[in-house]
Order: structure tokens, then C-alpha cells, then sequence
């Protein structure tokens, strides 16, 4: 962690370069995207042609407060992802010391260490950042756990599980909460994020972006999609059902379930680089990560086809075909 090395999932142009396979067939199963994605709305066409208005993005702030249920005295911010403001919320005060407990999502980090800051996992900080749930063992965080001036808490993959999330806290000084859009909604492309919390801070995380920083598009799709309560609820239930088989199909094979959320699941194996190049063979992407030699995350199968392919991939690896 914020040692400069980039560690994240994805890549299948890479795995299929060197495992073969038609680019197009491969199951990216590296990620926590919702491989069923929020049905795109139809575009007007000043939405492509014109600058994006103080009323459209009025609309989708409308929106992320009624949706998330943000306390009224939080800004909201949106951004073209939730990356780029955790590339940028590191220059909100002097570096110090932050507080980044391992293992977790290492984009902090990195931005963190990129801006000077001396990153560890020590209590008496000047900031901290909790992954809520956490990337990618699903560890959840409590009010009790803010304790730093400067406080990120990434909410990334909380829209699975609403009831848990730490919003409520947006209002305290300091605190800054990250959503992302492109998780839940299965639209990492369109790149929208956003940061909620304490005014002061939002401001100076809005000088940096710049005018405009949200295309007209992802303003419409985002401002559709918080409002669209019975698709948000459909997916909840479905993701659970999903993540639910997929625990069935690993733990029969062996590996057992580390945790995760509905997104995506964590298990630990008796060798992780084995179980990816395995499943690699058949042309399924897998995570591993730098820090285990036994961790295995998976994303959820979308399509029906997808699942089948995996089930019968994984009777292979069983057999070692």
C-alpha cells in the first residue's frame, strides 16, 4: 500500500494475450461491477451537444440526496468517477500521517504517498480512510471508528447494503464520503462519483475539479438511476441470490468463503495463482492480490451462459482439465 505499484482488476486484454481466447469471450469475473447493468435511458441529443447546465446538475444533486438520504448539512460533488476525487482529496490539508488499515483498496494509498503523506495503520492520525465495506473482505466500519481530522469513508460498494451506511456522518467537520456509480449500477464507463460530507472541503475538492466536470450523459443516466428505487431493490435482491450460489459452487470444490459482499466474494484456497490460471484456461478472469498467496475474489456471473461456463469450468479445475 502506497507504494506506487498498481494493483486492481481488470486487465483481461492482457490475460487473453496471454492465455488466447477472443477478447469478446472472456468472463471478467476481476471486478465488483454489477454484471447486470442499469438499462440506459434514451439520450437527448443537447445532452451530447452542450455544456452541461447549473439545472441538469441541480437534478442529479436532487437525486443522490433523496436517494443515499444525505443529512442537510453535506455537500454533495459530483465527479467524473470516484477515483479521480480520491486522487485529489489527499491536497485537502498539509501531509501528515493518515491512517489506511491493510488490506484494503490501494488507489488511497497511492494517492496519499503521491502527495507526501507518511500512510500507515497507526490510531493517533491527522486523516484515515475506512473502505465501508471493505475491498476486499467486506469488513464494515462504525460511527466509533471516525476519529481523524480528516476522515474519507469510502462507500464504494455500500449500495448493497444501504442499512449500513455511515452517510449520517456527513454532516461532521471533516468527514468526506465517496460513492461510486459505477458499482452498483453496472456503468463503470459512464464514470460518475461523489463526494458527500463537510461543505469547506467539498469546495476545495470542486476548485480542483473544475467547471463541468460530469459529462451531460452520465448527469441524465445518474439523475435516472437514483431515482429508480424498484430497479435499485430488484438488484439488491438478485445480487444476494447471485452471491449466494456462487459461495455454494466454490465451498463445494474446497475453498472456503473470507468474506466479501454481494458485488463480489472472497475465498481462500490452497494456492491462488493456480485457481486464476485455471480458470484463465477457459478464459475467465480472476483476482489475486499481491499480499496472499491464497486469496481468490470473484465478481458475480451476469448472463445465464456465464453462469453455465463457469459452473462447468470449475467442474474442470476440480478434475484438472
Amino acid at each position: 500500500m502506497g507504494d506506487g505499484t498498481p494493483d486492481h482488476g481488470g486487465g483481461v486484454d492482457a490475460a487473453a494475450a496471454t492465455y488466447g481466447g477472443a477478447r469478446d469471450l472472456w468472463i471478467d469475473l476481476s471486478t465488483g461491477i454489477n454484471p447486470v447493468a442499469y438499462p440506459l435511458p434514451v439520450f437527448e441529443g443537447r445532452d451530447w451537444s452542450v455544456l452541461p447546465d447549473d439545472r441538469a446538475q441541480a437534478a442529479l444533486a436532487r437525486a443522490a440526496r433523496q436517494f443515499w438520504q444525505i443529512p442537510d448539512g453535506a455537500a454533495v460533488l459530483a465527479a467524473p468517477g470516484a477515483s479521480s476525487l480520491i486522487a485529489r482529496i489527499p491536497a485537502l490539508m498539509p501531509p501528515g500521517k493518515v491512517s489506511i488499515q491493510a488490506p484494503t483498496y490501494n488507489e488511497h494509498g497511492r494517492a496519499f504517498a503521491a502527495a507526501g503523506w507518511d500512510v500507515g495503520e497507526e490510531i493517533a492520525v491527522q486523516a484515515q480512510v475506512l473502505v465501508h465495506p471493505n475491498n476486499p473482505d467486506g469488513r464494515v466500519w462504525a460511527a466509533s471508528d471516525v476519529t481523524a481530522d480528516l476522515c474519507i469513508i469510502d462507500e464504494s460498494f455500500c449500495d448493497v447494503m444501504p442499512m449500513q451506511s455511515l452517510i449520517a456522518l456527513s454532516a461532521r467537520p471533516g468527514v468526506i464520503v465517496l460513492k461510486s456509480f459505477g458499482k452498483f449500477w453496472g456503468l463503470a464507463g459512464v464514470r460518475l462519483g461523489f463526494a458527500i460530507g463537510d461543505p469547506a472541503m467539498i469546495a476545495k475538492v470542486a476548485q480542483m475539479l473544475g467547471p463541468w466536470p460530469v459529462s451531460g450523459p452520465a448527469l441524465a443516466v445518474g439523475t435516472q438511476a437514483l431515482q429508480d428505487v424498484p430497479w435499485a431493490d430488484a438488484a439488491r435482491a438478485r445480487l444476494a441470490a447471485d452471491a449466494a450460489r456462487l459461495d455454494a459452487l466454490m465451498v463445494s470444490l474446497g475453498p472456503k468463503v473470507v468474506g466479501g459482499t454481494s458485488l463480489f466474494r472472497l475465498y481462500d484456497t490452497d494456492d491462488a495463482a493456480g485457481w486464476q490460471h485455471r480458470l484463465a484456461r477457459h478464459q475467465i478472469w480472476s483476482r489475486i492480490f499481491p499480499y496472499s498467496n491464497r486469496w481468490v475474489r470473484l465478481g458475480l456471473p451476469g448472463a445465464p451462459a456465464d453462469w453455465a461456463r463457469l459452473e462447468t469450468a470449475l467442474e474442470r479445475v476440480e478434475t484438472g482439465r
